[in-house]
């Protein structure tokens, strides 16, 4: 099957996006690793992207659908994939539309107020890289696993997380609507435990 995984930062996404690919056995394609990889295999067109990249700019959309375009056609989508951060825009799923046959486009939604939450209530360890959330802090604000002080990472504020919802909901959303009237969207509750959504994304998947 050839998936698209759409959904809020702090939905789950990527996690889920993981275990799907794990349990169908297809790769998990996100936009930042089509661009490493072609820019690191020095294709024409990663070539071009890193130009962009290199003078501080975007990469415009037809570099992107090439880059897409390519990796798409390696061997080990063969069984399919999830696409993963890609498409953002409408015109990026118009353009797709010209060079893959998606089946099914997974949207995992939860209430901003409570990706708010979820987000800001995040702490990092910056010396090992372990994460984890005030609910299951107790008050204490140092890492179990090195005992380095935990952080709040500028992009996880609230104000913060805030102002990517605003910018997911203005870019992304119309997707939504994009593929509901082609017939190809599945949304599920991304509130539930990260077991319950697995199955319910398995479940929309199969049908």
């Amino acid at each position: 099957m050839n998936i698209i995984f759409l959904g809020p930062p702090g939905a789950g996404k990527g996690t889920q996006a993981q275990k799907i690919c794990a349990a169908l056995n297809i790769p998990q394609i996100s936009t930042g690793d089509m661009l490493r990889r072609a820019i690191a295999e020095k294709t024409p067109t990663g070539l071009k992207a890193k130009s962009y990249m290199d003078a501080g700019g975007l990469v415009p959309d037809d570099v992107i659908i090439d880059i897409v375009r390519d990796r798409l056609q390696a061997d080990d989508c063969a069984q399919g994939y999830i696409l993963d951060g890609f498409p953002r825009t409408v015109p990026q799923a118009e353009a797709l539309e010209g060079i893959a046959q998606i089946d099914k486009v997974v949207e995992i939604a939860v209430p901003d107020e409570k990706l708010v939450a979820r987000i800001s209530g995040r702490r990092v360890c910056l010396k090992c890289g372990a994460t984890y959330h005030v609910s299951m802090l107790d008050g204490k604000t140092t890492c179990d696993a090195c005992g380095e002080t935990l952080i709040q990472r500028d992009d996880d504020k609230p104000e913060t997380v805030q102002n990517r919802l605003v910018a997911y909901h203005a870019k992304t959303a119309p997707l939504v609507d994009f593929y509901r009237a082609r017939g190809k969207l599945a949304t599920i509750d991304g509130d539930g435990g990260m077991e319950k959504v697995f199955a319910d994304i398995l479940e929309a998947l199969k049908a």
